[in-house]
């Protein structure tokens, strides 16, 4: 069974973290040849790209190269979602991604929306945490505020999709968001 994941959520919400455990546990399980970690793939889609003019170009290119990896696992750190939330809170654009939707529910993908509780004390524990692994992050660091815009619109945008989707709470961690998540796709 082949599982296409989309983790979404806005930034400091831990999904880096919720989807290492989840792609360990389908790499480990579905690895056929040894020498390479073929069992799962982890695409990291948010290399400065959503919000801008490319968002859209490399989001069409993932989606084809989901085509082409349809047999196998692949999980996605961000998407169209964000993409469209990065577009509206940046730029006041609002893009359309229901082309991208239709192709992406044939290929039985599914969306899950890392949430954490909107507590400036977190995001502010969260922030350090951040800027400690990477420094560079300080350049586009906002205040706890914005982050909790962020997820607000994360939560509009979610009711419109037509994918399946599940919401975790991913105000603690480590935690079991990554055995909710294998439950409901089907793997615990």
């Amino acid at each position: 069974m082949q599982h296409h994941l989309i983790f979404e959520g806005a930034e400091l919400a831990g999904k880096s973290w919720i989807i290492s455990q989840v792609y360990d546990f389908l790499e480990a399980k579905y690895n056929k040849e040894k020498l390479v970690l073929d069992g799962c793939h982890w695409f990291n889609s948010d290399v400065g790209i959503f919000g801008t003019r490319h968002g859209k170009f490399c989001i069409e290119r993932y989606v084809e190269m989901l085509e082409k990896l349809r047999i196998n696992n692949v999980l996605f750190e961000k998407f169209h979602i964000s993409d469209i939330i990065y577009n509206r809170m940046h730029r006041n654009k609002e893009i359309n991604y229901a082309k991208i939707e239709k192709k992406l529910k044939t290929l039985n993908t599914k969306i899950i929306l890392c949430k954490f509780k909107e507590d400036p004390a977190l995001i502010k524990k969260r922030i350090y945490d951040r800027l400690n692994l990477y420094p560079h992050y300080e350049r586009i660091l906002q205040d706890p505020k914005w982050y909790i815009q962020q997820q607000k619109e994360y939560e509009k945008e979610i009711k419109k999709t037509k994918l399946p989707y599940l919401i975790i709470d991913s105000s603690e961690l480590p935690g079991n968001q990554p055995q909710q998540i294998l439950e409901w796709i089907g793997e615990k």
